[in-house]
């Protein structure tokens, strides 16, 4: 059986008034990559909700996939603690087949660690717990046979620097270097805590699965493999010291990907691979081929600047094909 598994941040898809490029414009564009994606487990990021909060829908997703196969497949969402979708960045997962379990993982569950601000106008008082507001998606997949998928559905949080009281004069300017270098630091933190999530979560799997089990975990990392997040998720041998984890470790499927071409964003002329797919070594043995949907990746950071005005998304899909016999 030929099992296609892909990941791909749609880049604040949305519809309704304001929003640029209108939706029609983007499907235009995205439900052909979609088509061609060709996944039977797709991971979706950045799926905006539209509507008011306690009627809040999906629908601007329903429209890009109407017409494909993906209108039918099996569908879990990332939900806010009243159950309703979130106003930004849902998790969606796709799969042609039956999701038996699904859980959100969200940041309450996990360590976290106090902060007290040092740049923050007025002084920062206390020092509180960080909240990433961005929670996992983990679903358990019936393939079949006995088979089950564990598959985590990420987004970590971005390199933007996170906001400090008092020290922006707008969206995009800073009072001053110090306070943008703790945005920063407080965003990396939120990043490799989320990271931390992630590898507990699969440790826990290990756990109760044993070592055998089909792992993947698959979204926008916002970092590259050789960053502390994706090192902290895969558990490289080299890193803990312990060869008796090497059957716990994550493998990143781009790495069948050559070099030149594996990147997932392109950023002031150099290419990124912030997006992955990493499979636990039970499912890395059926991997075939990885792919980078790439040809046509816009220059994210220019010419305008504005993550609006390309109508396509500005993250490349990946997709990983496995022969599960």
């Amino acid at each position: 059986m030929t099992l296609r598994l892909a990941t791909f941040n749609l880049e604040n898809l949305d519809d309704g008034a304001g929003v640029s490029p209108p939706l029609a414009e983007r499907i235009a564009i995205m439900r052909p990559q979609l088509e061609r994606i060709a996944a039977d487990i797709i991971c979706l990021q950045e799926v905006h909700g539209q509507g008011p909060a306690a009627s809040r829908t999906l629908d601007a997703l329903d429209q890009l996939l109407a017409g494909t196969p993906y209108a039918t497949y099996h569908r879990k969402t990332t939900l806010t603690t009243t159950n309703q979708f979130y106003d930004q960045r849902n998790l969606v997962t796709l799969s042609r087949f039956p999701i038996t379990d699904t859980q959100i993982i969200r940041d309450s569950s996990g360590p976290r660690p106090r902060y007290q601000m040092a740049t923050a106008s007025p002084a920062d008082a206390t020092a509180d717990l960080l909240e990433w507001e961005r929670p996992l998606l983990y679903t358990q997949i019936d393939l079949g046979a006995g088979r089950t998928l564990h598959l985590i559905n990420v987004h970590l949080k971005s390199k933007l620097a996170s906001s400090i009281p008092g020290q922006k004069i707008n969206n995009y300017t800073w009072r001053s270097v110090s306070a943008w270098a703790e945005g920063s630091f407080i965003s990396s933190m939120k990043r490799v805590g989320q990271a931390l999530q992630a590898r507990m979560l699969i440790d826990a799997i290990f756990d109760a699965m044993g070592t055998g089990a089909m792992i993947g975990i698959a979204g926008d990392f916002n970092a590259e493999a050789d960053e502390v997040p994706l090192r902290a998720i895969c558990g490289p041998v080299e890193e803990t010291g312990n060869p008796a984890h090497a059957a716990r470790i994550m493998i990143p499927c781009e790495n069948n990907v050559p070099e030149s071409a594996r990147y997932s964003l392109y950023h002031l002329g150099k290419g990124n691979m912030l997006d992955h797919i990493l499979v636990s070594r039970p499912l890395l043995r059926h991997l075939r081929n990885a792919e980078i949907h790439n040809e046509a990746l816009p220059d994210e950071s220019g010419p305008f600047r504005q993550d609006t005005q390309f109508p396509e998304s500005d993250h490349a899909p990946v997709v990983a094909e496995f022969d599960i016999s």
